[in-house]
């Protein structure tokens, strides 16, 4: 039910949203986002049909969109308002036609969701738009009251494309769906060529972007990748076969080279799959396949992370429709790390059409250069965690030390592909990876075991195969050094000489830490270098706004959603109550219900009382009764597992029940563990590799300190993260002072409470000072 509140003055603004270019997952997400958003900002809301084809056209291909025409569209693949290619929008007389359609429909402000192309056009046209209002006058199309009413037109972008080749973002819509479709075929492929022994070519989209390669080669621990703008050395062919038969002799039993569709070499000539296939079936006599993935890459419903990206981002920029002047020049909607940020348009189709150029030039310094940091970060991760036997990445021996690897609390999605790319990096550069099995309680109790203790060396080989397991192949504990015996986990450390540990997990990972420091005056086996990558699917680790595992937990909630709100729907007049885990965070919660259109959310930071009970159910009974006839008309309610003590999720959906009066029906559901996720997504797993390798590559730098030099450096414990636009470490002392809730465990500061506000919005839940304290109807 659209809100009431938050009206503009009139005339209304009218903002048309429209989808071009290639389809991507998460499209529809951004129209829903537009129009809701800009209906609740008292603005009118129009959809463009068929893209630029429909601007030009006009008619019945540019209409109004109410609150209800975009509901349910977030489970929905593909873009439900349509793309075309459209060449008479490339010329002028085209995008006269569009002009005057928009100000036929009294339209001045336009967001357009699609790649460089469909956005550059877009500035083209802004740019033209004074002259175009000119021509339409001079040829008595339009009056002159019209061009003065609708001199300015407002321009904002969002980035559709699945190959996420646009600058100054580090993903665009659709992205991540496509990498995660990749990454579950070739999971599937892995087994068969596990089977038989098998070598198997994958190609995989990206003509000139190499961003699916790489990010499926890090996903899925591929032996060799190409990529457009890294081609391999002139003797790649000797090159991929050394590898390849090194791993082979290492043990492992199934090869996987991925090749981009835009692959080629040094002198820009094509490499093919069927060279690649030849190569290895000729040369190293491999039963060899071949797989082009093809379309499947692009279909399919949006995964949870490009539906909370198309939302705050659909968001975004119907604020920046409305904040614009007529200076400001057209921005389009961005992402860097965490932080959702506006960004100059053209200049990033500039820098976007310069990767290109520099392929094209052969300057791939450059070319890699202008994807960005992240992207050569994780380049750069792949190549070091690819092979272990790579002589010039070893340090001299001086420096080399033995790393304890240990997972603290409960299990979590990517926690074995951090530990994998740990144990690649280590070796390459002539560290001693070592493997603390069961956690703090494996360490102390059962190292000594026979035949086989908890501390292990581990070898490549060992890890090769974790990319893609979920849960923890090392085991996981949530007891802490305490509670096992601080003096005899300092006598493990020193038995076993360790010279460092990485630590992954959770909120006890972060205490356990945190106990460790503070022993360290008394034990100076714990003054070495410790590095803890937050793993956990709570996300509720001070010193970071990501945590690997969450975003497995919440495509599987995501999944697990969609599943029930089919049923509700199918029921017409029915609401679920979810139980999301996350302990005393509500962050799961919140951004679940962000990626499914929840009706409304319930955390531990807001509380449950019974006047906000009171709202919710008259809203649902206001909005039932409004739905006669709708389809998609199943609700969700998504409740924080500590939300309440009294007002618990089954107590809720009773009372809901009993106040519908029959009207419609509640059921609650309970999903558990399936939140802890089975493969981990795309994203934990490459995340996990870059901050893996950062974490190693900070205890690489203490190398040589004597322990005293280590303790009086605050960075010697610390916690990585994503805060912002940036990969920070927090030193623990820090971290422990001043951002840490100790009694909620949680950051005293949690960045996503912002979308609480997006998610109430988008679902068109009454304020609290909108409604009666006592019944809960709107004034």
């Amino acid at each position: 039910m659209a809100p009431t509140t938050n009206r503009l003055p009139a005339p209304k603004k009218r903002i048309a949203v429209m989808t071009s270019g290639g389809d991507s997952p998460g499209m529809n997400g951004s129209v829903r986002a537009v129009v809701r958003m800009a209906i609740a900002q008292g603005c009118e809301a129009y959809c463009v049909y068929e893209g630029y084809e429909g601007l030009v056209t006009g008619g019945d291909l540019i209409r109004p969109a109410q609150w209800e025409d975009v509901r349910g569209w977030l489970s929905e693949g593909g873009t439900l308002i349509g793309t075309a290619r459209c060449k008479a929008f490339t010329e002028r007389p085209g995008r006269s036609k569009a002009a005057k359609n928009m100000i036929d429909k009294g339209i001045n402000a336009l967001v357009i969701c699609g790649g460089d192309g469909s956005l550059t056009g877009a500035d083209i046209f802004r740019g033209e738009w004074p002259s175009l209002l000119e021509e339409l006058v001079r040829n008595g199309d339009i009056s002159t009251e019209q061009q003065k009413t609708f001199q300015y037109l407002n321009i904002v972008g969002l980035v559709g494309s699945i190959d996420n080749d646009f600058a100054d973002t580090d993903a665009t819509i659709g992205c991540y769906s496509s990498l995660g479709r990749i990454c579950e075929a070739m999971d599937y492929i892995d087994a068969t060529a596990f089977s038989h022994q098998r070598a198997f070519v994958i190609e995989v989209m990206g003509r000139h972007c190499g961003w699916l390669a790489l990010m499926a080669g890090v996903s899925t621990g591929a032996d060799f990748i190409f990529i457009p703008e890294s081609p391999p050395d002139r003797d790649w062919e000797d090159q991929m076969c050394d590898i390849i038969s090194k791993h082979r002799k290492l043990g492992k039993r199934k090869s996987i080279v991925i090749v981009a569709e835009g692959a080629h070499d040094l002198d820009l000539n094509r490499i093919s799959p069927n060279k690649v296939k030849d190569l290895l079936s000729n040369r190293l006599k491999l039963d060899t396949r071949i797989t082009t993935l093809g379309h499947v890459q692009r279909g399919g419903n949006a995964c949870a992370y490009d539906r909370q990206l198309s939302t705050l981002q659909g968001v975004e920029a119907v604020n920046a429709v409305l904040e614009a002047t007529p200076e400001t020049p057209s921005k389009f909607i961005a992402i860097i790390e965490n932080k959702i940020v506006r960004n100059p348009l053209i200049e990033a189709v500039k820098s976007t059409q310069e990767v290109a150029e520099a392929i094209k030039a052969k300057d791939f310094k450059r070319a890699l250069a202008l994807r960005g940091p992240e992207f050569t970060e994780y380049h750069k991760a792949y190549m070091m965690t690819t092979a272990t036997d790579q002589p010039a990445l070893r340090l001299p021996k001086e420096t080399h030390m033995n790393i304890a690897i240990i997972h603290v609390g409960a299990p979590a999605g990517g926690m074995n592909s951090a530990t994998r790319a740990a144990v690649a990096y280590c070796l390459s550069r002539g560290h001693t990876p070592i493997a603390i099995h069961n956690g703090f309680p494996g360490l102390v109790r059962h190292h000594a075991d026979e035949p086989l203790g908890s501390v292990r060396y581990v070898q490549w080989l060992d890890v090769e195969g974790w990319i893609s397991k979920g849960g923890s192949e090392i085991g996981t504990n949530r007891d802490l050094p305490s509670k096992v015996g601080m003096g005899e986990t300092a006598d493990c450390f020193n038995i076993y000489k360790f010279d460092a540990l990485f630590i992954i997990g959770g909120f006890e990972a972060f205490t356990a830490l945190s106990e460790l420091r503070k022993a360290r005056p008394d034990y100076p086996a714990f003054r070495i270098p410790m590095m803890l990558l937050p793993a956990t699917i709570s996300n509720n680790v001070p010193g970071t706004e990501y945590s690997v595992g969450s975003d497995t937990c919440l495509n599987a909630l995501t999944s697990y959603c969609d599943a029930i709100k089919q049923s509700a729907s199918a029921s017409r007049r029915r609401i679920f109550v979810v139980e999301t885990q996350g302990g005393r965070s509500g962050y799961i919660a919140t951004m679940a219900a962000l990626g499914i259109g929840a009706t409304a959310v319930y955390t531990p930071e807001e509380g449950v009382n019974i006047q906000m009970l009171a709202r919710d159910i008259e809203h649902l009974k206001q909005s039932f009764a409004k739905d006669k006839g709708q389809t998609r008309a199943g609700k969700l309610i998504l409740c924080n597992e500590h939300a309440s003590e009294t007002y618990t999720t089954e107590v809720i959906a009773n009372m809901i029940r009993e106040e519908s009066k029959g009207r419609f029906e509640s059921r609650f559901a309970i999903p558990g563990h399936v939140q802890q996720g089975g493969t981990p997504s795309p994203m934990d797993r490459v995340r996990a590799v870059r901050l893996a390798v950062k974490c190693i590559e900070a205890i690489e730098k203490h190398a040589g300190k004597s322990k005293e030099e280590i303790m009086e450096d605050d960075l010697s414990m610390a916690v990585i993260g994503i805060k912002g636009a940036s990969v920070v470490f927090g030193a623990m002392e820090r971290l422990e002072r001043e951002e840490t809730h100790w009694t909620h465990r949680r950051p005293k500061d949690e960045s996503w409470l912002q979308y609480k506000k997006t998610v109430d919005t988008l679902s068109g839940r009454p304020r609290p000072e909108d409604c009666c304290v006592t019944c809960g109807k709107m004034r």
